[in-house]
């Protein structure tokens, strides 16, 4: 009886946010990117990475300790993890996919798809790129692009009309190479945030 207890508490903690089979169609010849040598989602260039979804597990694989190079993530609990996690999954629109050096069982980088459903273009679907982030340590394996390309593709295996993102100058340049356009007199980024009382 105890063992079977562990083994379902393994199985819930590897659980995926979306199915990885998703990520073994995305065929990457579609992207005007260039990888050098070439890299896949499948193939990402060295045998002890692997690009996956994020898995109920990753809270112990430094999934949070990576976003907050990226930005403010805050002291969440594993309680919090799990809970988000298992509303993210219920309410689908969610595919957040990570890179994992499976020598040391971290991640190492991350990027979130989100998808809105629309009325317009024959109620179709928008995907949004989001929290792109990639391990300092591992610049030069071509990572940043990987992530993207992986979720952009993604974005269009899932039926996507359009996938939009925001970033900052200096980021142009990079998101250009990988097929994304500035819209003339369409690209003003603006958010209203809400700043919650910290008390």
């Amino acid at each position: 009886m105890g063992m079977e207890k562990n083994g379902n508490a393994e199985g819930k903690l590897s659980e995926y946010l979306y199915p990885p089979e998703i990520l073994k169609r995305l065929d990457f010849s579609k992207s005007p990117a260039k990888f050098h040598p070439k890299i896949s989602a499948v193939d990402p260039g060295e045998d002890w990475m692997v690009v996956r979804p994020l898995q109920r597990s990753d809270y112990d694989k430094g999934f949070l300790q990576l976003l907050s190079q990226l930005t403010s993530v805050g002291n969440i609990t594993r309680k919090q993890y799990d809970d988000r996690f298992t509303k993210m999954k219920h309410s689908g629109g969610y595919y957040v996919t990570v890179i994992e050096d499976t020598r040391i069982n971290k991640l190492i980088g991350a990027a979130t798809l989100t998808i809105e459903q629309k009325f317009i273009h024959n109620c179709s679907l928008r995907g949004r790129l989001e929290d792109v982030v990639v391990n300092d340590t591992y610049r030069g394996k071509q990572l940043g692009k990987l992530i993207v390309v992986t979720v952009s593709l993604l974005a269009q295996e899932l039926g996507c009309y359009k996938m939009s993102l925001d970033c900052k100058d200096k980021l142009i340049k990079f998101y250009e190479t990988l097929g994304y356009k500035m819209e003339p007199g369409n690209s003003n980024a603006m958010n209203m945030r809400y700043v919650k009382p910290l008390y």
